[in-house]
């Protein structure tokens, strides 16, 4: 295998990228970039990985989540709070309602570039570009917006880095305390049937907090009652940005990306001899890779010896993204091949993507009833071949959007149009995720007994 550097990416062909029409305005940026400081630190991507090795052995479980795409427009503290609340609220469920420890990786703080099935879009006879995400162009259908801007990777690192500083002061300083777990339900969902099973579970939980407290086991002395770690993670396709952050760790010499704790790889780019393989094969960081219907055993394998050539736990995550009408016959065959190569992954569930429907009055949604039956299946088929269903890669966000039809507190295809917020793709909404949660919680705990 070739030598790698941070740079051999650029030797490889390389798809889903932009033109940029000034090269010099390009050029100048990353310059820029490459001096700004790391977003995250090698030692947390290794703890990460760590963690990622108990998910891979079956002692843990792997919750993954966030937005479609990140937004400029919609950067808030409340809406980056709201989705951690929905996070810890999911965790809390399948911690305690499924007896396994939780590990959290937000699609947050690095979440902006989106692959795109075409390279441009036509509306009332005008050709324009694809929305990319705001790392690169604007959403809306101008020709300035769609234009790829440079100085946007500087707005996109700038908002990375004021979200991971909130996150950090969320999982540290107070709000993870799981006194606090009736304060994470968000207003807009106590009137449904499943937040109401949640309160209930969380007086069960403070019950259960104050029996600890009378043994002298309180928040104070004991820091993962009041603390959580909480980890970032995108896909890495916007290669020249995670170039300018890919950085050698000053202890062990090894090459880190420090633009996430976890970087993925999307099904559109993930090429043997791509230029998005070739760049990954080379950062230490836990990462993943996506595997749609189209993945060839064979080509999981080379990946997982490309990605992975030490076999190491903990540092290759499979997310398998089927869609609920084929998950019983595309991942039994990609599960045995890794089995029989005596491969080391974590197996994560995507039950977003491949259920992906229009609407019928147009817009793009994806029904809840597909999204559990594919995560039901995800979990029936892991049993069924004696292999570890490690995870969950979900899009959601904490507010009450109404963007995915269906789940307990019922969004009909009238209620789109009222709270149709996402740039991108439908995302549940934290209602719906913590349905899910709560089917994870039940299955993980049926699968323990």
């Amino acid at each position: 295998m070739s030598i790698w550097s941070p740079t051999s990416w650029r030797e490889k062909p390389i798809l889903q990228q932009p033109t940029y029409q000034n090269k010099d305005d390009l050029n100048r940026v990353l310059s820029e970039l490459k001096n700004y400081p790391p977003l995250v630190f090698a030692g947390e991507a290794r703890r990460l990985k760590s963690e990622l090795a108990d998910v891979a052995n079956g002692n843990a479980f792997l919750l993954q989540g966030g937005d479609c795409a990140e937004s400029f427009s919609e950067f808030h503290a409340d809406n980056i709070r709201d989705t951690f609340k929905a996070l810890l609220q999911m965790a809390v469920v399948m911690t305690y309602a499924g007896g396994v420890p939780v590990v959290k990786v937000g699609r947050l703080g690095g979440q902006f570039a989106k692959p795109r099935s075409s390279d441009t879009e036509t509306f009332d006879g005008i050709t324009l570009d694809s929305y990319r995400g705001d790392i690169i162009n604007g959403v809306d259908f101008t020709k300035e917006a769609r234009t790829p801007d440079p100085e946007r990777m500087i707005k996109a690192y700038n908002q990375s880095a004021a979200t991971l500083n909130l996150l950090r002061a969320f999982a540290s300083g107070g709000l993870a305390d799981l006194h606090q777990v009736h304060q994470w339900n968000l207003d807009f969902a106590h009137q449904s049937e499943v937040s109401a099973k949640y309160e209930k579970m969380a007086q069960d939980i403070e019950n259960s907090l104050q029996f600890m407290k009378a043994c002298g086991i309180t928040s104070k002395t004991y820091r993962n009652l009041r603390e959580t770690d909480f980890y970032t993670s995108h896909e890495a396709l916007l290669l020249p940005y995670e170039e300018a952050f890919t950085r050698q760790d000053s202890l062990s010499g090894d090459w880190y990306d420090t633009s996430a704790h976890m970087l993925w790889i999307g099904d559109r780019t993930r090429q043997l001899d791509g230029a998005h393989v070739e760049y990954l094969r080379g950062v230490k960081n836990p990462i993943g890779v996506k595997a749609g219907p189209s993945m060839d055993p064979e080509d999981l394998i080379k990946l997982c010896h490309t990605l992975n050539p030490e076999n190491e736990a903990g540092r290759l995550n499979v997310i398998v993204r089927m869609g609920a009408d084929k998950v019983g016959e595309g991942m039994p065959k990609l599960i045995r091949a890794i089995e029989k190569e005596g491969m080391n992954v974590v197996w994560s569930c995507d039950p977003m993507h491949g259920n992906t429907i229009k609407s019928s009055n147009s817009y793009k949604t994806r029904p809840v009833d597909s999204i559990l039956t594919e995560m039901k299946q995800f979990f029936q088929v892991h049993k069924a071949e004696g292999t570890v269903a490690g995870g969950v890669h979900l899009e959601m966000t904490g507010k009450n959007v109404t963007e995915c039809i269906g789940g307990s507190f019922i969004v009909t295809e009238e209620d789109l149009s009222s709270r149709y917020h996402t740039h991108c793709d439908p995302r549940l909404n934290a209602d719906q995720s913590l349905e899910l949660a709560f089917l994870i919680a039940d299955t993980l705990k049926e699968s323990r007994k």
